[in-house]
Protein backbone atom coordinates (compact mmCIF):
# COMPACT_ATOMS: atom_id res chain seq x y z
CA UNK A 1 0.00 0.00 0.00
CA UNK A 2 1.23 3.49 -0.87
CA UNK A 3 1.75 5.83 2.08
CA UNK A 4 -0.58 8.81 2.15
CA UNK A 5 1.14 10.83 4.87
CA UNK A 6 4.79 11.72 5.40
CA UNK A 7 6.70 12.99 8.41
CA UNK A 8 8.39 16.38 8.16
CA UNK A 9 11.85 14.86 7.52
CA UNK A 10 10.40 12.51 4.88
CA UNK A 11 8.59 15.35 3.11
CA UNK A 12 11.69 17.55 3.23
CA UNK A 13 13.71 14.70 1.77
CA UNK A 14 11.12 14.13 -0.97
CA UNK A 15 11.35 17.81 -1.97
CA UNK A 16 15.15 17.86 -1.58
CA UNK A 17 14.98 20.78 0.89
CA UNK A 18 15.96 21.22 4.52
CA UNK A 19 13.60 20.60 7.42
CA UNK A 20 13.74 24.28 8.33
CA UNK A 21 12.71 25.29 4.80
CA UNK A 22 9.81 22.81 4.98
CA UNK A 23 8.70 24.34 8.28
CA UNK A 24 8.81 27.78 6.60
CA UNK A 25 6.54 26.50 3.83
CA UNK A 26 4.15 25.12 6.45
CA UNK A 27 4.16 28.38 8.42
CA UNK A 28 3.34 30.49 5.36
CA UNK A 29 0.61 28.12 4.21
CA UNK A 30 2.42 27.26 0.99
CA UNK A 31 2.31 23.60 1.98
CA UNK A 32 -0.63 21.94 3.73
CA UNK A 33 -0.28 19.62 6.69
CA UNK A 34 -2.34 17.95 9.36
CA UNK A 35 -1.77 17.08 13.02
CA UNK A 36 -2.50 13.64 14.40
CA UNK A 37 -2.19 13.51 18.18
CA UNK A 38 0.55 16.14 18.20
CA UNK A 39 2.45 14.72 15.23
CA UNK A 40 2.72 16.85 12.10
CA UNK A 41 2.08 14.94 8.87
CA UNK A 42 2.17 16.12 5.28
CA UNK A 43 -0.18 14.49 2.77
CA UNK A 44 1.56 13.27 -0.37
CA UNK A 45 -1.10 15.15 -2.35
CA UNK A 46 0.02 18.40 -0.66
CA UNK A 47 3.51 17.84 -2.06
CA UNK A 48 2.24 17.22 -5.58
CA UNK A 49 -0.08 20.25 -5.35
CA UNK A 50 2.82 22.44 -4.21
CA UNK A 51 5.03 21.24 -7.06
CA UNK A 52 2.22 21.82 -9.57
CA UNK A 53 1.81 25.41 -8.33
CA UNK A 54 5.55 26.01 -8.67
CA UNK A 55 5.59 24.65 -12.22
CA UNK A 56 2.57 26.73 -13.20
CA UNK A 57 4.19 29.84 -11.74
CA UNK A 58 7.38 29.15 -13.73
CA UNK A 59 5.41 28.55 -16.91
CA UNK A 60 3.50 31.82 -16.46
CA UNK A 61 6.71 33.82 -16.04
Amino acid sequence: MTRLLLTVPEAANALAISRSKLYQLLATGALASIRIDGSRRIPVTALTDYITRLVEKEDAA
